[in-house]
């Protein structure tokens, strides 16, 4: 049945709400299984501490509870993975701190905790910004969302195809595409062993951007 192929079934939320000129933007984890209650307490909370307008409140409601709802369709929907082992990647800036980084990743772990590995990575990396680390595990949460609602709906496609005695369905997803992609370098088995020649695709980058160059993207975005 379908749930985030990790130890804690954590939701990954991304929120980007603009109230008369002001812009709220923020990505986090949240429990499927928590009350509504919480989101609006939440959302109340974030906008006094934020010192933001009342009214972006329901904004970061709707947005949240779009997300939750979202994800609850696919609860006790089927799913199949027939690929373990998928190529993820975290390309993203938090305040000056640039990474870039793509490795393997064991869908079939049921285990697998995206928070500690962040804070792995972050510690063999030396990023010190507090907030680096929760960011690469929202984005490696929401690359394994996206293959395990994909499966779902190949799920369904493939019994509808059954029925009709139709071609097999292939999934669009850029997370599939992706696994095509770099399934030619690593066999169909997805073996976790990298060849010299190889190394130099999963080389991690970390880069400091500075403060005025900062204030240039962010006004861009």
């Amino acid at each position: 049945k379908f749930r985030m192929p990790t130890r804690d079934n954590l939701v990954p939320i991304r929120v980007d709400v603009e109230v008369d000129g002001q812009r709220y933007r923020d990505a986090f984890t949240w429990n499927p299984r928590d009350p509504d209650s919480e989101i609006i307490s939440f959302a109340k909370r974030t906008a006094k501490d934020l010192k933001l307008p009342a009214s972006f409140v329901p904004q970061m409601l709707q947005s949240i509870q779009g997300q939750l709802a979202e994800f609850r369709s696919y609860e006790g929907q089927e799913m199949q993975i027939k690929e373990k082992i998928m190529p993820l990647k975290i390309d993203l800036r938090v305040n000056n701190t640039l990474v870039r980084d793509q490795f393997l990743w064991d869908i079939g772990n049921l285990d697998s905790d995206p928070e500690e590995f962040a804070r792995t990575l972050c510690d063999d990396l030396n990023i010190t910004d507090p907030e680096v680390g929760p960011a690469i595990a929202v984005s490696i949460r929401e690359q394994l969302y996206e293959i395990a609602s994909q499966s779902v709906s190949a799920m369904r496609e493939a019994k509808v195809s059954k029925k009709r005695r139709a071609p097999e369905f292939a999934s669009n997803s850029k997370a599939m595409n992706n696994a095509v992609d770099m399934f030619k370098y690593f066999g169909s088995k997805g073996s976790v062993i990298r060849k010299r020649k190889e190394w130099y695709l999963y080389a991690p980058v970390v880069d400091v951007v500075p403060n005025e160059e900062v204030v240039v993207v962010d006004t861009t975005e």
